[in-house]
This record gives C-alpha cells, structure tokens and sequence, in this order.
C-alpha cells in the first residue's frame, strides 16, 4: 500500500477551509460596539439598557425570592447578589458579548446581550420553546 499523499487540490480545500473558518471567526466574534443592548427580565417585567452606557448603574429587579441586584458597567453586566442559596448567578461573572446570559432561576431573572434589532423575547421563537 502507498503513503497517503496530499494532492495539489487537497492543498487548496485545506487552506479555503482555514480561510473560511478564520472569516466565520471574525464575523460571529467581532465587537458588538454600540449595537447591542443589554436586556434584564425578572417576573411580569424587563428594563433595556443601551451597551455603550458608559456609567455604572445599580439595578434591583424583584424575584419571588427579594431582590436580585445587577450592575451595568462599562458595557458589562452581572449579578452582584441574589437571596438564591446557591449564588451561581453571582458567582458567573460579567457578561459582554452577544447572546451570553446569566441566569437566576430560583428568583426568576434574566439577564441577555441581544442585538439593539432584535425582537423581545415574547415576540420571537429560539431552539428551547419547540
């Protein structure tokens, strides 16, 4: 049997391969910038806050376990604290880039990046409500 051995059109399909998984890259991964918003849900209501607020804001959004407090900083979000027992929300870290999330789902919130076009959660289907 003969060493495997690549062929000039095998050159070509690997290197347009690497080609385009390096321009995927950049197109999926690129700085949201000032298009994206920041998009907080807890039981019954939401609050959207623009992701190039430059200014540090404390919200406290109610639960029916107290309040869940979220810091918007320098385009981040994240949970400061929660009465959940557990404290993974809090414990996540900041959130920054399109369609990261962090959740506390013993206090019911929600907390997304989203597209500043996109439609509010009750108005659009994803993969989980099928």
């Amino acid at each position: 049997m003969a060493p495997f051995r690549l062929r000039p059109f095998d050159y070509g399909v690997i290197i347009l391969a690497v080609v385009f998984t390096g321009f995927s890259a950049l197109i999926i991964y690129r700085n949201p910038g000032g298009g994206s918003r920041i998009v907080l849900r807890g039981p019954g209501k939401s609050w959207v806050y623009p992701q190039n607020q430059n200014t540090a804001e404390l919200v406290s959004v109610a639960g029916p376990l107290g309040d869940t407090v979220v810091e918007l900083r320098d385009g981040r979000a994240r949970i400061l604290s929660s009465p959940c027992a557990n404290q993974l929300c809090a414990a996540s870290g900041a959130i920054h880039a399109r369609g990261q999330w962090i959740a506390c789902l013993p206090n019911q919130v929600l907390v997304t990046v989203e597209a500043a076009d996109s439609k509010d959660a009750e108005d659009t289907l994803d993969a989980a409500a099928w």
